[in-house]
């Protein structure tokens, strides 16, 4: 995948700030500035360098093909097995490990830069594929048909770049990264249905953290629960845990927190000993207003209200 040296870059992050220093490294011709499509097989064959922090300052897709190397991101690991890819934001640290031997690279990629998306519409979006804020163990699997769907669209920008560069060029790149980042879409929304053996279990995991943190002492000590705190007590990614949970249920994660915050809270008014402040602090609301405030939004009734009808 990645390597500068055979020096051992233990605990230091090797920050790579534009696509031509990436090209020169690996021994690819810059074509464009701002946008490369990469053959790993036509690279420079290069050594083993033990362990790497890179980060990059532009989006990188990897398609791996090959068994040499292993991406950790935070404390996981992703074995980055043949039909997979992998999806880098700028200014993500991860780790790139080889298997100690000196190799041939293998694969594809696709990295363009932020600058390049400047004006444009897929630029005003590119935060909404939030796929590129998951974990590395949370990559796409595809297919080998899906497989061939990726490397036309990476041909199709490779042509584009082969070419002059014209007043026509950026658009046409532009236009085509939104439509692999579209397939993109279409292939995660496949394997949320198809990846059940993976996935299995996660929306009962969710219900169940969500009934015992609201057993405990933890809303008044940290507060009602977020979406963050929820997907990190399930190892996932905030945004990849946010959109399993969409897809299978056709509700947000926070929409699901926010039902549970309103149910213990009808649950708690039928109790006429207990005040609206009490209900309030017990479900993690610093203030009671605040909590006043939630409950009309989402019910349409202040709580006295609420308590008054029922």
């Amino acid at each position: 995948m990645f390597a500068i040296s055979k020096k051992k870059l233990m605990k230091r992050v090797f920050n790579v700030q534009s696509v031509h220093e990436y090209n020169a490294v690996i021994g690819i011709e810059t074509l464009h500035p701002l946008v490369s499509v990469i053959d790993f097989s036509k690279s420079k064959p290069r050594p083993n360098p033990g362990i790497d922090f890179v980060s990059f300052a532009f989006y990188a897709v990897f398609l791996k093909h090959g068994k040499h190397c292993t991406i950790r991101y935070g404390r996981n690991y992703y074995d980055y097995q043949d039909g997979t890819l992998v999806f880098i934001a700028p200014g993500q640290i991860v780790n790139i490990e080889e298997d100690g031997e000196d190799y041939q690279p293998e694969g594809y990629a696709l990295l363009f830069h932020p600058d390049l998306l400047l004006g444009t519409a897929l630029g005003k979006k590119i935060k909404e594929y939030s796929f590129f804020s998951y974990d590395i163990h949370e990559a796409l699997h595809i297919s080998e048909r899906e497989r061939q769907i990726m490397l036309d669209c990476f041909s199709k920008i490779e042509g584009e770049l082969n070419q002059s560069i014209d007043k026509h060029s950026a658009h046409l790149i532009v236009s085509n990264i939104e439509l692999f980042l579209g397939y993109c879409v279409r292939f995660y929304d496949r394997q949320f249905i198809t990846r059940n053996t993976v996935n299995q279990g996660i929306f009962e995991k969710f219900e169940t953290l969500l009934d015992e943190y609201f057993q405990t002492d933890k809303p008044q000590t940290i507060g009602l629960p977020s979406v963050k705190y929820c997907a990190e007590q399930l190892h996932l990614s905030t945004n990849y845990f946010g959109d399993l949970i969409k897809k299978e249920t056709g509700r947000s994660a926070q929409e699901h927190i926010h039902s549970k915050v309103i149910t213990l809270a009808k649950e708690q008014m039928f109790d006429s000993t207990k005040l609206i402040s009490q209900i309030a602090y017990k479900l993690g609301f610093k203030y009671p207003h605040h909590f006043s405030r939630f409950f009309k939004k989402q019910v349409g009734y202040s709580p006295n209200e609420y308590r008054t009808l029922n």
